[in-house]
């Protein structure tokens, strides 16, 4: 999250990563074919600039998938890059497997033992695990989830009228202060968390008080950094433009808030 606070100063692009052993710019390029149709794992060096031999699938049509990682801010939370659109519009995020019954790409990704959270953005998916989980396992498994899914021909979303929350939509009864939090919040702090693998949900803004309460999405929920991201982040941005705001507050989720009790009575 600390990338998104340089972005949000600067409007600079850095992002912060782990160099893996075989990269490309500043993601990992993996050329992947399903385990389960006999074939192995394996990863092309220079996927981005070659042309591997395709792969058959039973479909006959031949077809070829590179999937690209990238680490973010978060230890627990890797962003996967199909190299296909996700989401169209916004964001879906998905902090347990009950809210993941309507997409069966989240679905799935829930199955493998250790994801904790998957959350959906405009070309990547994050996926978070579980503190004893390890990535060198979880990869290949996440791997072959994303290429069944996109192989498959499956909806993202099995209710066609499913769609992307649209917290930062301007109504008709919102005040100029909210409308203008709502447009800074989309055009100049969302697309900078995105990059780190999470996004933020607007929930309210209480005149009286001056503080706008926002969730922390994807990568972003849960990490070590976010409350940075929010006071040296957003919170600056939002008071020396709209000063209205005295101020920013994280509203967590029932498994966020689960987790900082438990924290607090260790």
């Amino acid at each position: 999250m600390r990338g998104s606070v340089t972005r949000l100063a600067r409007r600079v692009r850095v992002i912060p990563f782990q160099r893996p052993t075989h990269t490309h710019g500043n993601r990992a390029f993996f050329f992947i074919i399903p385990p389960r149709l006999g074939a192995t794992t394996s990863f092309h060096h220079n996927a981005f600039f070659s042309s591997p031999s395709p792969f058959r699938f039973p479909t006959g049509q031949r077809r070829s998938m590179f999937i690209q990682t990238q680490a973010t801010p978060n230890p627990s939370s890797l962003m996967f890059y199909p190299g296909k659109s996700v989401m169209e519009v916004g964001s879906t995020d998905f902090p347990n497997p009950r809210s993941a019954m309507n997409s069966p790409l989240a679905k799935s990704l829930f199955a493998i033992d250790g994801v904790t959270r998957v959350f959906f953005g405009s070309d990547f998916v994050t996926v978070t695990k579980s503190e004893d989980a390890a990535w060198e396992f979880l990869k290949p498994e996440i791997f072959a989830v994303i290429m069944d899914f996109y192989s498959s021909g499956q909806p993202l979303f099995l209710d066609s009228q499913a769609a992307a929350a649209m917290d930062t939509a301007i109504h008709e009864d919102d005040s100029e202060t909210v409308a203008m939090i709502k447009e800074l919040l989309e055009t100049r702090i969302r697309p900078a968390v995105q990059d780190d693998g999470g996004d933020i949900e607007y929930r309210s803004f209480d005149p009286d008080t001056g503080i706008v309460k926002l969730r922390m999405q994807g990568a972003c929920s849960g990490c070590p950094s976010s409350s940075v991201t929010l006071k040296s982040g957003i919170e600056n941005m939002l008071m020396h433009y709209v000063p209205e705001v005295k101020g920013v507050e994280q509203e967590l989720d029932a498994e966020d808030a689960e987790a900082a009790l438990s924290g607090q009575m260790e």
